[in-house]
Parts: structure tokens; C-alpha cells; sequence
């Protein structure tokens, strides 16, 4: 069926590729592979029908023997390439020898990194265990994922269970490849109806971009550990049979799926650790098109994902925000043909640094028992599991065990401060067994997990109210000139001006906007270059109660048209009159600290002028905020090196003119600062 030989070179899958770039070392927590390891134990096993069995295994599902290739390719091979199934024999240890090599092989087993470029995918090994241990056999299974997702690992244990179980007795045929499946997908998503329905999908999620947030901010180790250090540890409970039915009778009654309210106390724990209220999950989604009757039975990776973005800074009780993750959720997973990954790309872009979501959690709830009833019949009762992936930082997963729930996180411990996963994952346990034991937990704001040293140093961090100020950005400037009239303020490259000196030009300036018909709270532009002339005329602008436009006269003159004409403006400052030329001086205007203060343009993500509007006490609250932080007085010292219409110029202003500080600004050449030494 289809197109070319089954062992020629096909295309890697999105999350395939995803995989085979974050091996790369170079790239953000990446340089590991997306591995899955777990470990059986059995009093005895048959190793030539097990050998067997995995030879068997590989001959029938060609993705057992891929090759992923250089140029992002993978390549079923005719023949597989593992050696056999190698054994580590114990039998003759001591007990603590034996624990000691059991560690071992454990540790060097669970993060290998398989030769995928060799194709090797897929491996089991054998330990036999000595009588001090219990004795029996221990089985390693180790699988890269990028040849097998989480489905496919319980449909290739499966069929290996009965490959050794009934080894007389073959499986049915199948007649349908990854590779071919990867063919009729590729077939079907030409098709109109799904090619509108992707780029539906992808505009709805470009239109969300700008709001979407990052992942959490959680407390981290020093920046050395978190590329030092890949070893991934896991934290696991598991919730038995009774109290499966119970979370999921709890998750009913609130009209909740299971998997949605386990994430949302995911998400709860996060939000008290992490920096940033709102951030975003990353979903896993296993997504096998039935295109034909044999698609359930492949191994391969078939899944995409979805960035849910939990929105903590809404407040609510944990049922109301868990129903809103829920709605966000259903949102998502309907507009899931642009994945996951396709969204972080153009994250990327849009934002011009590379984005990340490192933060995962994985629902294989309703794939079926991660190790079934033959699985186990065949191969004993699981042990050790582990997996890993690249540019993931915590894997928090649930799934079916032993008619239960496994929950458990994956996470890279050393990229953690000290303790803080046991405190999370506690944490974590402790609000699933309260959702099930209380109702009023569920109405209720979850409470804080922090110890009380933390949260007294967190409400310390977090008491920054203060009275707003009551006074427009000008006034404390005109006080200090009437004060201190003879203080040194502004130091230009020809001249220097004391407060007194430009207090009373930029009086006479009022006076004569006023007799140019410029009324309080009309937006006045300012073109002029940086220099004494420019502060004066912003001065003047604002004790005439109107605001100010700053115009960059380096920036092409269908620019500031544009910017004109938008604003409105009807008046604009070139430069300022001569001196003697100026009437009198006028009074200053002490205004209401809610009027507009000025107004800076940017393009915006579109490329289109947008004018920003910032208010008195919006701007004065800042200048005060970092004056009292750094309460140098009138020793504050500024060098104007931001332009005007940049919106840190008015720091650089008004931060030491309004406590008796200084401003100045050095000799520019074409309008452009100096750089070198000064930056």
C-alpha cells in the first residue's frame, strides 16, 4: 500500500524531531534523551525463550528497528540490531556486593543515552539475583522514545508478554507500518477540510500569543547545576483501587474529569513556589488517527501537545479555578492541530529569545494498565520506574497500575534548591488526599504550603503599599527651585543651569504657550535634541497642566507625521525662543496628579503606531518608588543617556530633580551617545 519501500528514509514526526534536537548538548536543558526505564522481578525466567521473544518483538514492529538519521530522517532497518540479551550474574555475590552492583547497573542502565544513530531503541537485559537478595531475576527494559510513545510501550510489552508466554502461538499479521501510517496521515492532512481546520487552528493560536504566559519561575539550585547535573529522580504514591474511585467520584460530583482536577492541584502546588502566578503546563497528547483497522496495534510516537496556560492570578476557591483550567483545557485540545511545539516556535519568534515549556504533565489515564495483568504474568511484579525527556525540567505524570492510580514526578534534582521537590511533591500528595477526605476543601482558596519562615520573609518582600503621591511629576522640582535657587541642575555640553535658572525659563515657556493658545491637558510635542533646552521645555510644558509628545528628530520624517497626525497635536516645541524674547514668567499649574503627563508612541507587534498614555501619578509613583530605594537625596547624579521617547528618560529626569539631584548630558555627535566607556 502507498508510495515507497517500507526500509526507505521517511521524515521524523514533530515530536520525534523535537527529541532528536534537544539530544543536542548545546541546546537549553537538553543533551538527554527521551528515555523510559523500568525494572521487573521475577522468582525465574526462561532467558533463550525471552531472547527469543525479543527477536520475534523487533521482526514485527519495524520502529523497534529505526535508525534516526543525520539530516533528520529516520530508516527501518531489515534487521535489528541488538545483541542479544546480555545477563549480569550475582548469584555468587554477598548481599551487600550484590546491592552494591544492583545500584550500578541501575544507574547506568536508567539514563542511558540508547545509539539511535545505530539503531538501537529498544533493549532488555537480565540480572540474576543471589539466594542472600530473595534470588529470582531482575529484567531491565529500556526504550528511547522516539521510537515509542507511552501507548506504544504497553502495546510492545503486550505483545512481548505473549511472544513468551505462548511462544507456539503467533500474533495476528499486521498489514499496515509506522512508516505507512506516516504516509496516509500525510495523505489526509492535505485533504481541504483538514488543512482549513490547521490554519483555523494556527491563527487562533497566534491571536493568544501575546497573552500567553511562560512557564514557572520555580526556585532553582545555582546556574551551574541546572546543565551540570541530568540525572532525573522520581517521587511517586500510589493511590490503590478504593481510592481511585474515590478521586474520581470527587472529580464527577464537580463536574470534572479526573485527569483535569489531578492537574489542577498540579497547578495549585506550582502557583505557591513559583515567581509567576501564570504560566503554562505542558500537555502531552497521544493522537492516533484512525486511518486504518491496524493503527492501534503499531509502535510508534504518535503524540502532539498542548500548552494550557494556568491562570493563578485570578482569584477562587480550588473548585472554581480547577474549572476554569478545565474550560481553557477543552479550548485548547479543540485547536490542537497547530501543536504544542508549533506554538513555542512562534513564541519564539514573536519574542526574540528562545521560549520554553519545561514543565509537564502527562495523563495516561484511559491508555489502558501501564503494566498489564499478562504483562506481569510473563515478567513479574514491576519495580524501579523512570523516565526522562529533553528541555523538561519536572514530568508530573499519572497512570493506571494495579487498578490504581501511579502518581509520580520526574524531575532533575539537582536543578532544584535543596529539599524543595520532597516539599512540593508533599504538598501535592497532601491536597489529592484532602480533595477526597473534605468538601470544604474544595471550596475553599488552597492554602499555603510554605513554612512559616518563608512565607514571613515572602510577606515582608510583599508589603510595598504606600500612599500614592498626591502631587504631579513637576511639583517637587518648582519647591526645590524655590528652596535652593542657586543648586546646580542641569549640566549641558556649553553650559551649566542652576534650579533657579531653569525654573524661571521654563515659567517664561508657560507664558508663552499660554499666549500660543495651549490649553491644560492638550498634548504638546517636543523635537527638540537632547540638552538643557530639552528638560526646560518639558518642564514648562507640564506647569502649563498640558502634556507632552516627545518626538525623536533622528526618526524619518513620515514617521513623526504619522505620529502627529494620530496625536492630534497642534503645537510643537523646534526650539525654544530666545530668552529676552519670552514674556514674563507665569505661574506654575499644580494640576490633578491623574492627568495625562505624556505620551510615547511605539510600533507595537504590528508594526503599528500605538500611543502610550502615562498619567502623573503613574509615573511619579515609580520616580518615588526607586528614590526611596535608593535614597541618595541630592547627591543623585543621572547621565541622559535615553532618548525621550524612550520611556526610561524620565527617570533620568525626574529622579534627581525632584530631591535636589543633578542631570547632564554629554557632547553627542549626529545625535547618537557615545558609546565605549559609557555603557
Amino acid at each position: 500500500m502507498l508510495g515507497l519501500h517500507e526500509n526507505e528514509p521517511f521524515p521524523l514526526a514533530l515530536m520525534q524531531y523535537a527529541y532528536w534536537v534537544g539530544r543536542d548538548s548545546s541546546q537549553h536543558l537538553a543533551g538527554v534523551a527521551a528515555h523510559f526505564y523500568h525494572e521487573f522481578d521475577r522468582p525465574q525466567i526462561d532467558a533463550a525463550r525471552l531472547e527469543s521473544a525479543v527477536r520475534q518483538l523487533l521482526a514485527r514492529h519495524g520502529m523497534l528497528r529505526v535508525v534516526i538519521l543525520d539530516e533528520g530522517q529516520q530508516q527501518v532497518l531489515e534487521e535489528g540490531r541488538w545483541p542479544g540479551l546480555k545477563a549480569y550474574d550475582l548469584r555468587q555475590e554477598t548481599a551487600e556486593t550484590a546491592t552494591l552492583r544492583l545500584e550500578a547497573i541501575r544507574a547506568a542502565l536508567s539514563h542511558r543515552q540508547l545509539s539511535i544513530d545505530q539503531g538501537e531503541v529498544f533493549d532488555v537485559r537480565l540480572t540474576h539475583k543471589p539466594a542472600s537478595l530473595g534470588g529470582g531475576c531482575r529484567l531491565h527494559f529500556n526504550l528511547d522514545m522516539i521510537a515509542a510513545d507511552a501507548m506504544s510501550l504497553r502495546v510492545l510489552l503486550d505483545d512481548l508478554a505473549v511472544l513468551y508466554l505462548e511462544s507456539q502461538q503467533p500474533l495476528p499479521a499486521l498489514d499496515l507500518s509506522y512508516r505507512q501510517y506516516q504516509q496516509l496521515r500525510s495523505v489526509w492532512l492535505q485533504e481541504p477540510q483538514q488543512q482549513t481546520r490547521y490554519a483555523e487552528d494556527k491563527q487562533w493560536w497566534l491571536a493568544r500569543l501575546a497573552d500567553l504566559p511562560g512557564a514557572p519561575v520555580l526556585p532553582t539550585a545555582s546556574s551551574d547545576k541546572l546543565t551540570a547535573n541530568q540525572t532525573v529522580v522520581r517521587r511517586h504514591r500510589w493511590f490503590g483501587a478504593s481510592a481511585r474511585q474515590q478521586l474520581e467520584a470527587k472529580a464527577r460530583e464537580h463536574q470534572l474529569t479526573l485527569p483535569m482536577m489531578i492537574t489542577a492541584a498540579f497547578a495549585e502546588v506550582l502557583a505557591q513556589f513559583s515567581d509567576e502566578e501564570d504560566f503554562i503546563l505542558n500537555l502531552p497528547l497521544f493522537n492516533r488517527e484512525q486511518l486504518h483497522p491496524n493503527v492501534s496495534a503499531l509502535v510508534g510516537d504518535f503524540t502532539s501537545s498542548v500548552l494550557l496556560a494556568w491562570q493563578g492570578s485570578k482569584p477562587g476557591s480550588f473548585l472554581e479555578r480547577a474549572q476554569r483550567l478545565q474550560q481553557q483545557f477543552r479550548q485548547d485540545a479543540a485547536h490542537a492541530h497547530f501543536s504544542g511545539v508549533e506554538v513555542l516556535r512562534e513564541a519564539t519568534r514573536l519574542r526574540g529569545q528562545q521560549q520554553f515549556a519545561p514543565v509537564v504533565f502527562t495523563s495516561a489515564l484511559g491508555l489502558g494498565e501501564l503494566f498489564s495483568e499478562r504483562v506481569q504474568q510473563a515478567f513479574g511484579q514491576p519495580g524501579w520506574i523512570v523516565s526522562q525527556g529533553p528541555q523538561v525540567w519536572l514530568d508530573a505524570q499519572i497512570t493506571e497500575l494495579n487498578q490504581g492510580i501511579l502518581v509520580n514526578w520526574d524531575a532533575r534534582e539537582a536543578s532544584f534548591a535543596p529539599d524543595m521537590l520532597d516539599l512540593m511533591f508533599g504538598q501535592f500528595i497532601d491536597l489529592l488526599e484532602a480533595l477526597i477526605a473534605s468538601e470544604q476543601v474544595w471550596q475553599q482558596q488552597v492554602k499555603s504550603a510554605l513554612p512559616s519562615a518563608q512565607q514571613a520573609v515572602r510577606q515582608r518582600a510583599n508589603a510595598t503599599e504606600v500612599p500614592l503621591p498626591e502631587e504631579c511629576l513637576h511639583s517637587a522640582f518648582f519647591r526645590l527651585a524655590k528652596q535652593q535657587p542657586e543648586a546646580p541642575a542641569l549640566f549641558g555640553a556649553h553650559q551649566t543651569l542652576s534650579y533657579g535658572e531653569v525654573s524661571e525659563q521654563a515659567r517664561r515657556l508657560v507664558a508663552h504657550l499660554q499666549n500660543q493658545g495651549v490649553q491644560p491637558g492638550e498634548l504638546v510635542a517636543i523635537a527638540l535634541p537632547k540638552g538643557p533646552e530639552q528638560i526646560i521645555a518639558v518642564l514648562g510644558v507640564l506647569a502649563n497642566g498640558a502634556a507632552w509628545l516627545p518626538l525623536n528628530h533622528l526618526q524619518p520624517e513620515h514617521r513623526i507625521n504619522a505620529i502627529l497626525q494620530n496625536a492630534g497635536v497642534k503645537h510643537v516645541i523646534h526650539q525654544l525662543p530666545d530668552n529676552a524674547q519670552l514674556p514674563a514668567p507665569a505661574a506654575v499649574s499644580s494640576g490633578d496628579p491623574k492627568q495625562l503627563a505624556y505620551v510615547i508612541y511605539t510600533s507595537g507587534s504590528t508594526g503599528t503606531l500605538k500611543g502610550v498614555e502615562i498619567s502623573h501619578l503613574a509615573a511619579k509613583n515609580t520616580i518615588d518608588d526607586l528614590n526611596r530605594r535608593y535614597p541618595m537625596g541630592d547627591r543623585m547624579r543621572t547621565l541622559a543617556v535615553s532618548a525621550l521617547s524612550f520611556d526610561l528618560a524620565i527617570y533620568d529626569i525626574f529622579a534627581p530633580l525632584s530631591v535636589g539631584g543633578r542631570w547632564y548630558v554629554l557632547r553627542m555627535r549626529s545625535g547618537v551617545m557615545p558609546s565605549a566607556g559609557w555603557r
